[in-house]
């Protein structure tokens, strides 16, 4: 007998279900939030039963960053809030149609709806500080987890935090890995880990503040006080000389999204460069003249879905998209070798010209503003054509047709018009007569009373009737017609806006450019190389935002090499300049990752992936305990998620604390550093920990680099040349530098000698030690006779022994 499979019956191999087993495993679960223009996105990975976050991040309606990560990730379901801004809902409901199209025959992934309440922030802070990680020690107490989990998930990034929490909720309920487990069984998490994209610079918001890259201040107008804010010193207020809002977007874009993508930084480089010739400076003015004629275009398309459009939003759009034709036929004349150029001159096509010449030719722009309402050209509709005219005519006709009504009036009326009143007809009109005292008096044989407005009668007559009849509501009639013309422009204008959505963007990208041009020509600022080697070489940077705090300002050039002197230790006095070089390198290589030129004579950067910072910021007055909680959070962060290719500032570690404990820790952390050989990260460290160089505490090693700030002694006053050399500086010149100040010379006395005691191991003295003697014997001597008290003698009078000697003692000691 023949022997047949069961049906539905499917056999692997081994290896078939090793391949079936790992997928099974292997899944991503994906939380996002979108609101106001920020992104945030948590992922667990089932196959380690790990969490990877990003930290808040700008992102814009057309949703690209988000496509791709989920293009890379393929999450089997999407978790969200069931608040959502309905761009970011559209997308998801886009993304759940067409995604198994996109994915190349992938599964489409679940999207999954939390309640709002499930994403509240300090819910999720509560969740994120109450789950029980298993890589936590178990004897960590309440602060200390708090430490530990600061160090690497950033709690500043408000939405992340409830990203991660949301997650956090859906693994709960879910139980991804055990389901069959006992409920007391939690999902594990074996590790936290940071996520950015491939080419975007890993950047945290601390970074972002204290290398001003944006400052946001009070505004000064006492009418915007309580929510006016404006851009302070920053390099975005610096670079933003956009003439457009899309423009600036653009840029605050770049800014929060500096990227290594040489291609992409090329292309910008490369329309700087033309923009800052002197020979193209009539196409720059040209350029921005054009742009500032260009306004919210989505806004008014927008308007236009919703069918309230304004005039001026027609007049708006016209004199763009004749800017924008203007801006494509000149970028057709220009290098076509350069990216923005090209791409500008083929999608700025023939549409655009269809848009102008379309609207120029119904839209009447003059009798528009005038009457402010859409109004249509001659020639454009006969019927309208038409009814116009007959208006046109109406007053004249009009007059004739009073006259005849005069003569069948009362002889006390002197005079009398016929007027249209749209919606109500032709009336005639006359001015209150004397004797017309009440309602009644109005009436008048033949007439209809219709009102009294400001001292004019207005009536109805057979005359009026036959005119209505006769030419009906012409003024209704053609707002409706014109109506309909405006209606049906909108949708013409509408099937073009994808070309819209290019001019958008690309003006953006243009505007952003050109303030970028303008900014780098005014101030000597050169093109970045970039090269595949891990290395940073600046020659003669600048600080751009010091440069216009002080008068003169003394370059430096910087020089960190693929297998050496990747590690510098800083040293030098208080106020030598130390603080404003580190931002200065951070600056510089911020500003060549978003492709703009930089303030150096020179200067050639390796592809960095990331900028850590633990510099004291000029506002931060924390000391103690706080402040070095921060220190040990941001090089916590820089210890977990630089690489190789990371630049990592550290500045005032430990400051406010034990000077042996920020000591040993910044030594361990250096230590930790060059034990990794070439594969540090790119590290500027600047310290007044002076022992770190004189106890010998770091090992030789060639990526490992003193330097110090020039200075000398001019008699007892201090001069800084804020000139960065190789060498070490043995003192912090603490008191020199507090007298250059303008601190008390008594105040500077004393602190030196409590200096020289403290370095001695000397007891320090009080500066009063005599009167303090004299209160120490008093007091000994009060004790003394409160000692020999006999509390069971009947003749003693405590009450009279506290007023007379206890009080006037113990005022004269405190």
């Amino acid at each position: 007998m023949d022997e047949h499979p069961a049906p539905n019956l499917t056999v692997y191999t081994t290896h078939e279900q090793e391949e079936e087993e790992e997928l099974e495993e292997s899944e991503i679960y994906l939380s996002v939030l979108w609101h106001a223009g920020v992104l945030a996105v948590v992922y667990y990975n089932s196959s380690n039963c790990s969490v990877h976050f990003m930290p808040d991040a700008p992102e814009t309606e057309e949703f690209r960053m988000l496509k791709r990560i989920i293009a890379d990730l393929q999450p089997k379901c999407i978790l969200t809030s069931a608040k959502q801004d309905q761009p970011f809902s559209d997308f998801l409901q886009s993304t759940n149609s067409c995604h198994n199209e996109e994915s190349n025959g992938s599964s489409r992934p679940e999207i999954i709806v939390f309640p709002h309440v499930d994403f509240g922030l300090q819910i999720c802070k509560r969740r994120i500080l109450s789950w029980n990680f298993p890589t936590l020690p178990s004897n960590f107490t309440e602060s200390e987890k708090i430490l530990y989990l600061s160090s690497i998930i950033p709690f500043d990034c408000p939405k992340m935090i409830c990203t991660l929490g949301g997650l956090l909720k859906f693994l709960e309920r879910r139980r991804i890995g055990v389901q069959l487990e006992d409920c007391s069984v939690g999902v594990p998490i074996l590790s936290l880990k940071k996520y950015v994209l491939s080419d975007i610079v890993d950047m945290d918001q601390d970074t972002y503040s204290v290398l001003q890259i944006f400052k946001s201040e009070v505004h000064p107008s006492v009418y915007k006080l309580t929510s006016g804010v404006k851009e302070g010193l920053s390099l975005y207020g610096l670079l933003n000389r956009c003439c457009t809002k899309q423009g600036e977007n653009t840029l605050r874009m770049w800014l929060m999204r500096p990227t290594t993508n040489q291609c992409q930084l090329g292309s910008r480089l490369d329309v700087i460069e033309f923009f800052i010739a002197p020979q193209n400076q009539q196409i720059v003015e040209n350029f921005q003249s054009s742009l500032k004629s260009i306004k919210n275009i989505p806004l008014i398309l927008k308007r236009m879905t919703l069918s309230n459009t304004k005039v001026t939003d027609w007049l708006a759009l016209h004199k763009a998209v004749c800017s924008a034709i203007y801006i494509g036929d000149t970028c057709r004349t220009l290098p076509q070798n350069v990216s923005l150029f090209s791409t500008i001159s083929s999608a700025f096509s023939n549409e655009l010209l269809y848009i102008k010449n379309l609207i120029g030719k119904v839209v009447d722009f003059e009798e528009s503003v005038k009457g402010r309402c859409f109004c249509i050209k001659p020639f454009v509709d006969p019927a309208v054509d038409e009814k116009k005219r007959q208006l046109r005519g109406l007053p004249s006709f009009l007059t004739d047709v009073a006259k005849k009504e005069l003569e069948t009036l009362d002889s006390h009326i002197p005079s009398c018009y016929i007027i249209y009143i749209p919606l109500i007809g032709f009336l005639l009109s006359f001015q209150r007569l004397p004797f017309m005292e009440d309602k009644n008096d109005f009436k008048i044989a033949g007439l209809e009373f219709m009102f009294l407005l400001q001292g004019r009668l207005y009536y109805r007559t057979v005359r009026t009737r036959e005119l209505d009849s006769l030419f009906g509501d012409l003024h209704c009639e053609i707002r409706d017609q014109e109506t309909v013309i405006m209606y049906q422009l909108q949708t013409l204008t509408l099937e073009k806006s994808a070309v819209f959505q290019y001019v958008t963007e690309f003006t953006g990208q243009l505007d952003a450019l050109l303030a970028m041009a303008v900014i780098a020509r005014e101030n000597g600022y050169t093109r970045p190389r970039y090269t595949m080697g891990n290395s940073i070489y600046i020659k003669e940077g600048r600080h751009p935002l010091m440069v216009f705090c002080s008068g003169t300002f003394v370059p430096n050039s910087t020089l960190s090499k693929q297998n050496e002197k990747r590690i510098k230790i800083i040293t030098g006095p208080n106020s030598c300049g130390k603080s404003v070089y580190l931002k200065q390198v951070g600056l510089i290589v911020f500003m060549s990752m978003i492709g703009s030129f930089v303030p150096a004579a020179e200067a050639e950067i390796g592809p960095v992936d990331g900028i850590f910072t633990r510099i004291q910021s000029l506002e931060s007055v924390s000391l103690g305990l706080s402040t070095f909680m921060i220190d040990l959070n941001q090089v916590a962060r820089a210890v977990n998620n630089a690489t190789e290719k990371s630049l990592v500032l550290i500045d005032e570690f430990g400051k406010g604390t034990n000077t042996v404990d920020g000591l040993s820790l910044l030594a361990a952390v250096l230590r930790h550093w060059i034990n990794m050989g070439c594969q540090c990260p790119h590290i500027f460290v600047a310290t007044n920990f002076h022992s770190l160089v004189k106890l010998k505490i770091l090992p030789d090693s060639p990526i490992l680099q003193f330097q110090t700030l020039e200075w000398c002694l001019d008699g007892e006053e201090i001069v800084f040349f804020y000139q960065i050399k190789d060498g070490v500086s043995e003192a912090s010149q603490a008191a020199k530098v507090a007298a250059l100040a303008g601190l008390p010379a008594g105040i500077i006395k004393r602190a030196i000698e409590v200096s020289e005691l403290f370095r001695t191991g000397q007891a320090i003295q009080c500066l009063n030690q005599t009167e303090m003697d004299k209160k120490k014997e008093k007091c000994q001597n009060l004790v003394s006779r409160f000692l020999s008290l006999d509390l069971d003698d009947p003749q003693l009078d405590v009450e009279k022994f506290m007023t007379s000697e206890v009080l006037p003692l113990s005022s004269s000691v405190l």
